[in-house]
C-alpha cells in the first residue's frame, strides 16, 4: 500500500510534463498539418477543453498524415487506370458533349467541368427514372436482380440484415448458385453487423469485401466512410441515390417514422460509369480482382426515344480539388431562375455558402429543406446556425415534419439534377466517399420539383425572426456545435 500511495503522490506531482508533452506534441502536428483555419481551431479547442481525452480523439480520429497520403494516391492510381482509356473515349465524349448542348447551354459548363477533371464521362442514351422513399426502390430493385444474368455489383454504407436486406441476399445467394457472378462492398462503420457476416456468405458463392474495416488499431478509419449506395446489374442497370438497404427507408415500418428519401435507376450508357467506380473500389480492395472487360461494359442494344444526358460527380478523400463539391458550386452559379435543395445536413464550406448568398442576392428563388428534427442533436443544432444570413438575404427555408428528410437532391432552373449520396456538409464534400447523379432532364427536374412542392405542404417555413426567437441557450448551443462542425 505504501508503494502505491508513493506512486499516486508522484502522479499528482508530476502529471502536468507527460500531459503538457502530450498536448505540445498534438498542437505542433495540427499546425504542420496545415490544414483549413476551421478545422485547425475546432481540433485545439478540442484539446484545450477535454485536455485528457481530446488528444485520444485527435490521435485515433484526426490525425490524417498517412490517410491523407493513402488516399490521395488511391486516387492518382485510379486517374492513370481511367487516362488509359481516355484519349480513345474523346471522340465520344466530344459527340456527348454536343448532344448536352442542345438542352441548354448555361447549364453545359458542368459537364465540360466533370469531363475536364477526367472523373465521369457524359452519355445521353439513357432512360432514368426517378425514385421516392424505399417503396419505390426496392419494388424495382427486387425485380432487377431476379432478371440478372451475368453479374450483380454492390456498395454500400449501410446493408442491415432485416426483412428487405435478407430478401436481396436470399436472391443473391440463388443467383451465385445459378453461376451469375455477385460482388459486395459494405462500409465497416455504417453496417457493422453485418460485416461480422461476411465469412458465411463467402461460403453461399458471394464475393464480399469490406472497405476500410474498423479495428481498434484502425480507429480514424470510421472517420472515411464509404457513403455511396451503387448497385450495378449486368452493366445495363444502375442504382444511385440515398436510400440504403434497411427497412427503415420503406414507409409505413415499424420504426413509426415516415422516411423521406429520393433515388433513381439509370438504365443505360451511364451504367459504365458506375461500373467503373465500382470496378476501382473493388481493385483497391479485394486479392481477388477482376478485368473490366466488355462483358462488364456491354454495348446498349437499345436507342431510347426520349433520352437524359447524364454524368456523375465523385468525391473521396484524395481528391484535389473537391470535384462533387466544384461541380455543385458552378451549377448554383450558372443558375438563372430556381435553385431547391434536400439535404438532411446543412454544414456548408465557405465556397458554397458564398456561391448560395450570391445566387440568392442576384434574384435566384433559393429553397432549402431539412429535416425538421435531425437524427444528430449536434448536427442539427449546427445546421440551424448556419441558416441565419441565407434567411436575411432571402432564401426560403423549410422544416420537414413528416418525418425524416434525408433526400440529398438538388435542381436547377428546372432542367439540371443532382441525385445522389452528397449531403451538404464538409464531411461529404471532404472526407466521405460519395457521389452524385447529374442529370440534365426536364422531366426528372419537373418531378423533383413537384415532390418538393408537396414537401414544403408538409413542412414549416423558417424565418431570420423564428431563429431570433429561439431560447438563448438553444443558440448558445448551436454556436458551440458550429465551431465543431469541420469535424462533424
Amino acid at each position: 500500500m505504501d508503494h502505491i500511495q508513493i506512486i499516486w503522490e508522484f502522479v499528482k506531482e508530476w502529471y502536468w510534463i507527460p500531459l503538457t508533452l502530450i498536448n505540445t506534441t498534438a498542437f505542433i502536428t495540427i499546425l504542420v498539418e496545415n490544414g483549413k483555419p476551421e478545422k485547425t481551431i475546432a481540433w485545439l479547442m478540442v484539446i484545450v477543453f477535454l485536455p485528457f481525452f481530446g488528444v485520444g480523439l485527435y490521435y485515433f480520429f484526426g490525425q490524417k498524415f498517412q490517410k491523407e497520403k493513402y488516399f490521395k494516391k488511391l486516387d492518382n492510381r485510379y486517374k492513370v487506370k481511367l487516362e488509359e482509356r481516355w484519349n480513345d473515349l474523346k471522340p465520344f465524349i466530344s459527340n456527348e458533349i454536343k448532344l448536352t448542348e442542345t438542352y441548354d447551354d448555361h447549364l453545359n459548363d458542368v459537364f465540360e467541368y466533370l469531363v475536364h477533371t477526367q472523373t465521369s464521362i457524359p452519355t445521353s442514351n439513357n432512360n432514368v427514372k426517378l425514385l421516392i422513399n424505399g417503396e419505390e426502390k426496392f419494388a424495382l430493385l427486387l425485380e432487377d436482380l431476379k432478371n440478372a444474368k451475368h453479374h450483380i455489383h454492390i456498395e454500400y454504407y449501410i446493408f442491415d440484415e432485416d426483412e428487405i436486406g435478407s430478401q436481396i441476399l436470399a436472391i443473391l445467394v440463388d443467383k451465385a448458385k445459378q453461376g451469375i457472378e455477385i460482388r459486395l462492398i459494405i462500409d465497416d462503420f455504417g453496417s457493422s453487423p453485418f460485416a461480422k457476416r461476411k465469412s458465411h456468405y463467402e461460403n453461399l458463392g458471394i464475393q464480399f469485401e469490406i472497405f476500410l474495416p474498423v479495428r481498434f488499431s484502425s480507429l480514424a478509419n470510421s472517420n472515411y466512410r464509404n457513403h455511396r449506395k451503387i448497385i450495378v446489374i449486368d452493366g445495363l442497370i444502375g442504382y444511385v441515390g440515398g436510400i440504403n438497404v434497411s427497412d427503415k427507408y420503406i414507409n409505413p415500418n415499424k420504426f413509426n417514422l415516415y422516411w423521406r428519401d429520393t433515388s433513381i435507376r439509370i438504365h443505360g450508357d451511364a451504367t459504365k460509369m458506375l461500373q467503373a467506380q465500382f470496378w476501382l473500389h473493388w481493385q483497391s480492395i479485394s486479392a481477388n480482382s477482376f478485368t473490366l472487360s466488355y462483358k462488364y461494359l456491354p454495348e446498349m442494344q437499345t436507342v431510347f426515344e426520349k433520352k437524359s444526358p447524364m454524368t456523375f460527380a465523385f468525391s473521396s478523400p484524395g481528391n484535389t480539388p473537391p470535384y462533387a463539391m466544384e461541380s455543385m458550386i458552378l451549377s448554383i452559379s450558372a443558375a438563372q431562375k430556381s435553385i431547391q435543395l434536400c439535404t438532411p445536413y446543412f454544414i456548408p464550406t465557405d465556397s458554397f455558402k458564398t456561391a448560395l448568398l450570391i445566387a440568392v442576392s442576384k434574384g435566384v428563388d433559393v429553397s432549402l429543406m431539412l429535416p425538421s428534427r435531425g437524427d444528430s442533436s449536434v448536427v442539427q443544432a449546427a445546421s440551424l446556425s448556419f441558416l441565419k444570413p441565407f434567411m436575411e438575404r432571402g432564401m426560403n427555408v423549410f422544416l420537414y415534419e413528416k418525418g425524416f428528410m434525408h433526400a440529398k437532391t438538388i435542381c436547377i432552373d428546372g432542367l439540371l439534377s443532382y441525385v445522389g449520396t452528397t449531403n451538404l456538409d464538409s464531411r461529404s464534400f471532404l472526407i466521405n466517399f460519395e457521389l452524385s447523379a447529374v442529370v440534365l432532364d426536364k422531366t426528372i427536374a419537373k418531378q423533383l420539383t413537384d415532390q418538393f412542392e408537396k414537401d414544403v405542404l408538409v413542412s414549416k417555413r423558417f424565418t431570420a425572426d423564428l431563429w431570433k426567437n429561439e431560447k438563448w441557450y438553444y443558440k448558445a448551443f448551436a454556436s458551440i456545435c458550429r465551431l465543431l462542425a469541420p469535424l462533424l
